[in-house]
């Protein structure tokens, strides 16, 4: 009877102990130890409920939850040893960004002052390019005759002086015929002249005589060098046209060569065409430098001038930039777009600019204005606005829009948005750019 008195007394007391522990659990104290509490019920069997001392409960922290006696902070607060990396914004009414400094250092945001700073107006217009009228060249044959003989093909480069086509020609084989028989008759008129003195000189011959011999001597003589004229106004050199002497020295065909260094943009020659004088067979342009023309609008007539900087630049390449000069402008206004041609040279290295290319043309104004120098780096584009971020404060940044303009070298000039003076993010402007995003 006693042991089982005792033994419901012990069983009492190992509930009552679980019931607290449950009971601490969920009120943020801590655990009692079991067998402390079991050892001080059982000492006199058991006791009853309203006798038990309270246990005492820890106290949880304002706001916070208790785990395993293990107090957990409150939220917005760091855990300790940790730093803070989250962004903290200001006032959401004034978009500033705020930021820790160690998130500052973390992030690279590096700052530079917007100085002073003056930027010629700029006019960007569309062109396309063109040869130089001046080194584009058609080449024509200088006698009239057949093409038997084509050597050079559409887009060749060739040398000066090189042979293009071949061409059989009766017309400079007459003239060589003419030459000749006009030689051959001054040669023996210039015996009869010979005798005709020598007689006069004895007396057999009238003084008459002798200047008739004389009279169409010097005839003879103007119808050779007319001759000789002629072949080399077909192309036969001097020297040569004075070695024909004979129908077997005569030339029938005649060689068409290039007159400059250039390539062939054009050719209508062909083996078997009949060809004259007028008859063009290629087209020679030298690319070394060509001509981009653009319009130039009647408001922008004061601030272009012959001699104006150009810079030319194409989607045909990107990052190249050809630099040249105004060198002409038309004087006279085409009554339809109320514009004026305006050409500028170029240099065309590796032949990079085809003719009919489309490019764009910067012409650097002649009136300087004051701008705001900036990095480049400091500029972000966000669809067709540029922004930059303004530090206002240690930590404290403000994205301000500005009117960005032409870039000088590693600065970009601001014309408006910004003043000198006023400290720009030059670095990490990307990372601000991403947290200003994610603000409401």
């Amino acid at each position: 009877m006693i042991r089982s008195l005792v033994s419901a007394a012990v069983a009492l007391a190992l509930a009552g102990s679980a019931t607290a522990c449950s009971r601490d659990r969920e009120s943020g104290s801590g655990i009692r130890d079991s067998k402390e509490s079991s050892g001080r019920d059982s000492g006199f069997g058991t006791r009853d409920s309203k006798d038990a001392a309270p246990l005492p409960e820890a106290a949880a922290p304002p706001g916070g939850h208790a785990h395993a006696g293990m107090p957990m902070p409150a939220p917005g607060t760091s855990n300790p040893g940790t730093s803070n990396l989250e962004p903290r914004t200001g006032n959401p009414e004034s978009r500033e960004i705020v930021l820790t400094p160690d998130l500052v250092q973390r992030a690279g945001i590096r700052t530079v002052v917007a100085r002073k700073g003056t930027a010629a107006t700029r006019l960007h217009l569309p062109g396309v390019v063109q040869p130089n009228a001046y080194k584009n060249l058609d080449i024509t044959s200088l006698v009239a005759g057949r093409v038997t003989q084509v050597r050079a093909e559409l887009g060749q480069p060739v040398m000066q002086n090189e042979v293009l086509a071949t061409v059989y020609s009766p017309e400079l084989a007459d003239a060589q015929t003419s030459f000749i028989q006009a030689k051959a008759a001054r040669d023996a008129h210039g015996l009869a002249l010979t005798r005709t003195q020598r007689l006069y000189a004895i007396g057999a011959v009238s003084r008459e005589e002798l200047e008739r011999m004389t009279a169409e001597a010097a005839e003879m003589d103007r119808a050779q060098e007319v001759a000789r004229s002629r072949l080399v106004l077909l192309g036969i050199p001097e020297d040569k046209a004075q070695r024909i002497a004979s129908p077997a020295d005569v030339i029938t065909t005649f060689d068409v060569k290039a007159p400059i260094a250039g390539m062939i943009t054009k050719r209508a020659a062909n083996p078997g065409l009949n060809i004259d004088l007028s008859t063009p067979l290629f087209t020679v342009t030298d690319l070394s430098t060509v001509w981009v023309v653009a319009d130039l609008y009647e408001r922008d007539f004061a601030t272009v001038g012959v001699g104006s900087p150009v810079t030319i630049t194409t989607g045909a390449y990107p990052g190249l930039e050809l630099r040249g000069r105004v060198n002409y402008i038309d004087p006279q206004v085409q009554q339809e777009t109320r514009t004026a041609k305006l050409r500028a040279e170029v240099p065309n290295r590796g032949d990079r600019l085809r003719l009919g290319l489309f490019v764009d043309v910067n012409i650097a104004g002649r009136n300087a204005r004051p701008v705001v120098m900036v990095p480049k780096t400091a500029v972000q584009t966000m669809g067709t606005r540029s922004v930059v971020f303004v530090a206002m404060g240690p930590g404290r940044f403000m994205q301000r829009d500005v009117t960005a303009g032409d870039i000088q070298g590693e600065d970009i000039a601001i014309s408006s948005g910004l003043e000198p003076g006023e400290m720009v993010v030059a670095e990490g402007a990307f990372f601000l750019r991403a947290e200003r995003e994610r603000m409401p």
